[in-house]
């Protein structure tokens, strides 16, 4: 089956699943009137449905310009995710440079090497040089004040928004035998399993009980979502095997990885966002936050993700 073939079977799947979604969400909306727990659940997936839409129709519209097409969109992505997440960080007027550096030459440069199938260098760009680069740009200005807070700060941003962001639209140049032109696919396995696995985190808890994994730390994830999560994943991942160069158990596995990964990621976010005394990451998803709020998952997932289909399925 060609590749235009199959991404129009997965796009009409997509979006009567979601039709299917949208429509049974709104009737129990208007069913349960009544404040209390099955109203947060169904207003949550309801949002989260809404933002599915956006994704479904973004990643479909950038597919529809190509290879450039889809790092135009992740490298957007990653701009705003990484304004998101510095405007939560401790900054001084001495961070100018620093931050037109991450916006505007360390961005556009990650994505250009990824625009030019520069997979090598790409791995190392931002980890290496623009890690090394940043504090001595930072000290030039003279302001040692939480310098090392600071660049910590910034660094991390980096890594998230940027370096594990642009290892999604870096599956579109793997030269996988008998997969040609099919890539964009691994995009959408990747999203469609991580997304599920993340909405099974959510829901699951409120329907088994809440064993908290760390108990000291309020509002901590709980054991019955990270096996929810794990388990979806799994059987999501298996189910969407034939749009991929995965066998269905290397499919389940697979699957089980990301979404192990991205689990810890939403772990990992949550843990800074209550650093920071903040809900959200931003506002401009209405009643989901920001990128990094619907994201998260996602990116910490694409470069474990990547690089497993380039040891193991990718030529040369």
């Amino acid at each position: 089956m060609s590749a235009p073939a199959e991404f129009a079977q997965l796009f009409t799947g997509l979006v009567l699943a979601l039709l299917g979604a949208t429509l049974v969400a709104a009737a129990l909306r208007r069913w349960w009137r009544t404040a209390g727990p099955e109203n947060i659940i169904i207003e949550t997936v309801f949002a989260r449905i809404n933002a599915w839409w956006a994704m479904v129709v973004l990643l479909s519209l950038a597919a529809l310009f190509g290879r450039i097409g889809v790092v135009v969109l992740f490298a957007f992505i990653s701009f705003a995710a990484l304004r998101e997440f510095l405007t939560l960080t401790a900054k001084r007027r001495a961070d100018h440079w620093v931050l037109m550096f991450s916006f505007f030459l360390a961005l556009p440069l990650q994505y250009l090497l990824v625009a030019t199938g520069g997979i090598g260098l790409m791995t190392i760009f931002i980890p290496v040089y623009a890690f090394l680069f940043l504090p001595v740009l930072a000290a030039v200005r003279g302001d040692t004040a939480g310098f090392l807070t600071r660049i910590a700060e910034t660094q991390w941003g980096l890594m998230l928004c940027i370096f594990a962001a642009s290892h999604a639209p870096a599956l579109l140049w793997l030269d996988i035998p008998g997969y040609d032109g099919k890539e964009i696919l691994l995009i959408a396995w990747l999203v469609i399993v991580v997304q599920g696995a993340d909405m099974a985190h959510f829901i699951t808890p409120r329907l088994m009980g809440r064993t908290r994994i760390a108990p000291g730390v309020p509002h901590s994830r709980t054991w019955e979502g990270f096996i929810g999560a794990l388990g979806s994943g799994a059987v999501l991942g298996t189910v969407l095997a034939w749009i991929t160069p995965f066998a269905p158990w290397q499919a389940a596995i697979m699957a089980l990885v990301v979404a192990l990964l991205g689990y810890g990621g939403g772990m990992v976010m949550a843990a800074i966002k209550r650093d920071k005394g903040v809900v959200d990451w931003g506002h401009l998803i209405p009643g989901q936050g920001g990128f990094i709020d619907r994201l998260d998952s996602v990116v910490f997932s694409a470069p474990l993700f990547f690089h497993l289909v380039r040891y193991f399925w990718a030529a040369g």
